[in-house]
């Protein structure tokens, strides 16, 4: 296996506790306080539980500077992390990790140390962390699955969702020159953010944009959901949360709620479940403001930046 793929893994300390290759965590207790504990931003959003995914760190399609500020404003009981976290498939071509990257790994491995729950789902661009399942590092557990329950009982089955992807699991070739077309149409889509940044526009993805627009793009998102949720009904589950295919979504189909948390490439969200159980996807696609310096992880805050703007949707 090629280095770079065991790389983070194996240099931030694993411990020799073994966890369950899957985890069904007890419902914490309702909380309502919105009350920001010592160290944590004025402003900042407490919920049960945070899914992100598809971070794909170790790609410079990667908006790390987004996703460093969202979880400087955004803390919860439980973090979810559903797979691609790392992008091995991009290591293997050539390593890329900025300080910003690194930054992204301490903020999380800090917030498993003050409390929060961290479990990590590994999918398919950061396969090779599946050799872990089992094990923790950080009080990071590695799980092949989860299981979420939501405050009104209902059980979530919490996976990245490659294996519902029939061009990952029997033609990998063809998914490996997707992905260099992908990172193409990324590099596009970087250019062309810059210029609307100097604009003073937001940020919008081009990439996205035109994956919706093709007929077949749709056609594979469609049959991805109902297979995914297909398998979560026999397994006796309530509803699936996954990443894997960049499209945040919430929505009930066939009695069983689907859930995508997006990603943090092109739609720049996340799924919560607040304190009162509500589930809602937040997009971040703005910080405090572009080009600005961003804090390290241990750097102090000296001075309160100016909130981005905060668009959750239910």
């Amino acid at each position: 296996m090629n280095q770079w793929l065991t790389l983070p893994f194996t240099s931030w300390g694993f411990s020799t506790k073994s966890v369950p290759a899957a985890i069904d965590p007890a419902p914490s207790p309702p909380q309502t306080d919105d009350v920001p504990a010592a160290g944590e931003l004025a402003g900042t959003h407490r919920y049960r539980a945070i899914f992100i995914s598809d971070i794909h760190l170790g790609t410079r399609g990667c908006k790390a500077e987004y996703l460093l500020d969202f979880l400087r404003h955004a803390d919860a009981d439980r973090l979810y992390l559903v797979g691609d976290i790392i992008d091995g498939w991009a290591l293997k071509k050539g390593f890329y990790w900025p300080q910003t990257h690194n930054d992204i790994v301490q903020k999380i491995l800090r917030k498993a140390r003050k409390g929060t729950q961290v479990i990590y789902v590994p999918g398919n661009h950061d396969e090779a962390g599946r050799q872990f399942v089992g094990l923790s590092f950080g009080d990071i557990a590695i799980c092949s699955e989860a299981v979420h329950t939501l405050l009104d009982g209902r059980r979530l089955w919490v996976v990245h969702g490659d294996f519902a992807d029939g061009v990952i699991q029997h033609a990998k070739w063809l998914a490996n020159i997707g992905d260099s077309l992908y990172e193409f149409i990324l590099w596009l889509n970087n250019h062309f953010n810059r210029a609307r940044h100097r604009l003073g526009m937001g940020y919008w993805s081009l990439s996205q944009y035109l994956k919706h627009k093709v007929k077949n793009a749709v056609s594979f998102i469609s049959d991805f959901e109902r297979v995914l949720l297909r398998e979560a009904r026999r397994r006796g589950y309530d509803g699936v949360v996954c990443g894997h295919i960049h499209k945040p979504e919430i929505r009930t189909l066939d009695g069983l709620l689907y859930c995508n948390d997006g990603d943090w490439v092109e739609s720049l969200s996340a799924l919560v479940e607040t304190h009162e159980g509500e589930l809602k996807i937040v997009r971040w696609n703005s910080r405090a403001a572009p080009g600005t310096y961003v804090l390290r992880w241990d750097e102090p805050v000296t001075a309160q930046p100016t909130r981005p703007v905060l668009t959750e949707t239910s």
